[in-house]
């Protein structure tokens, strides 16, 4: 693209109707030079489903909230980022996940449920989202070789494609028996249950609010439309549980927010929770992402927020661009997320980082045991390559944090080292 540049209109609306302008308003993003613009019929893509977003702002009145603007962006039927066909993980994609890299990952998270699914006849596993299927097939082949298969293994996937994906990996690499135990589902469990629910880089992604203080007054960001017809962000006054839930962020961190303070939340996160576990008796949950604990969220210097977008590996400050062409994705409060899932009854089981998580769940040990099974120095040095990766703080080690929770069942040894709760 050269030396493109792309300005963000990023305006509030006070209730005397005078527009005042925000802290970084008609912030530059220069994109790359490495980063080619979409080809032709990605662009047709996009124009379609920013044609769709538009009509949705008018019927709306003028705007819809960012969260509505990220749902659609990322989740619209057959035009959303992760509705349709476009090759998200991977070298080839816009973003690298854990499972992507290697079956280290998944034998690491295997050695920490199978306590749990030993101690739980007819257990099921739950894995929300599923990306390529890489991690289903290499914890299936763990657990198979610990003689700990699941009776059943599901997958809650939106995306069509994706499950097509899944199931051709899924079939390539499991033998027809253990395949016979995978499904694919349209909707979490609805009779009772006990087993496992297992969640990577699946919270960041879910439509986040984004709210502003303006003359201490809680505003929530919406998207409209200007003279030119683009995309715009502007302020409204936020709705009751909007206000409520940053009320709430306030007196957790024992101080407001300062004028002009910017970040997210997600008011939908315990009711998500819920949705989730459906009618679970006993079991776990594990999730998996970056983000912080509460009072790091919301540290001063952060305020921001920490929305942004992916597109061929490259970070991408305007969220509003290429609607269904790049991921939007904001980090986790991982506070929220212990306050969600205690709150549906379970108990927090552990929160460290990832490269904690993954050393107390025997890495080294799995590290050995395949480089010793290695073709070659080769394939050795990517056995390497992918523990520092997982682990390095620069890279996944640190980011990523790790959260459990527990129910009339005991993970064992899972969150042996490494514990972060005290930053709760």
């Amino acid at each position: 693209m050269g030396d493109t540049v792309q300005r963000v209109a990023t305006r509030r609306q006070y209730p005397s109707g005078e527009t005042n302008t925000l802290r970084n308003a008609d912030k530059v993003t220069r994109i790359p030079d490495t980063l080619p613009a979409p080809d032709a019929d990605a662009q047709a893509h996009s124009a379609e489903l920013a044609a769709a977003i538009r009509q949705e702002i008018r019927g709306a009145g003028g705007s819809i909230p960012f969260s509505r603007f990220m749902e659609l962006c990322l989740y619209a039927p057959g035009l959303g980022y992760y509705s349709a066909g476009a090759t998200k993980f991977g070298g080839a994609g816009d973003f690298v996940t854990a499972p992507e890299l290697g079956h280290l990952f998944a034998e690491c998270v295997g050695e920490a449920i199978l306590p749990v699914l030993g101690a739980l006849e007819e257990s099921s596993i739950l894995e929300i989202g599923g990306g390529t299927g890489a991690f289903a097939g290499d914890l299936l082949r763990h657990l198979q070789a610990s003689n700990r298969l699941p009776a059943r293994y599901c997958l809650l996937e939106p995306s069509a494609q994706l499950r097509q994906r899944q199931r051709e990996h899924l079939q390539a690499v499991l033998p027809p028996e253990i395949f016979a135990r995978v499904e694919w589902l349209d909707r979490p469990f609805e009779q009772p249950w006990n087993g496992v629910v297992f969640a990577n880089e699946v919270l960041d992604a879910l439509p986040t609010t984004r709210f502003a203080i303006a003359e201490e007054e809680v505003w929530e960001d919406h998207v409209a439309l200007d003279k030119k017809d683009a995309f715009v962000v502007i302020g409204r006054p936020a709705d009751a549980l909007v206000t409520a839930s940053v009320r709430h962020v306030e007196r957790a961190l024992d101080h407001p927010f300062a004028e002009d303070y910017r970040s997210e939340l997600l008011p939908q996160l315990p009711y998500w929770v819920q949705a989730v576990i459906g009618p679970m008796q006993r079991g776990v949950l594990l999730f998996v992402d970056y983000g912080y604990g509460r009072g790091e969220y919301y540290q001063p210097q952060r305020g921001d927020g920490t929305l942004r977008a992916f597109r061929r590996h490259h970070v991408v400050d305007d969220v509003l661009a290429w609607p269904g062409l790049q991921d939007i994705t904001a980090s986790i409060d991982f506070t929220a997320l212990a306050e969600a899932g205690t709150g549906a009854g379970f108990d927090l089981a552990g929160y460290c980082s990832q490269a904690s998580f993954l050393i107390g769940n025997g890495l080294d040990r799995r590290l050995v045991a395949a480089e010793a099974q290695a073709a070659d120095e080769v394939a050795r040095l990517r056995l390497r390559q992918q523990v520092k990766r997982l682990t390095m703080p620069e890279e996944m080690g640190e980011r990523f944090q790790v959260m459990g929770f527990a129910r009339d069942v005991e993970f064992g040894h899972a969150f042996l080292i490494g514990d972060l709760a005290y930053r709760l």
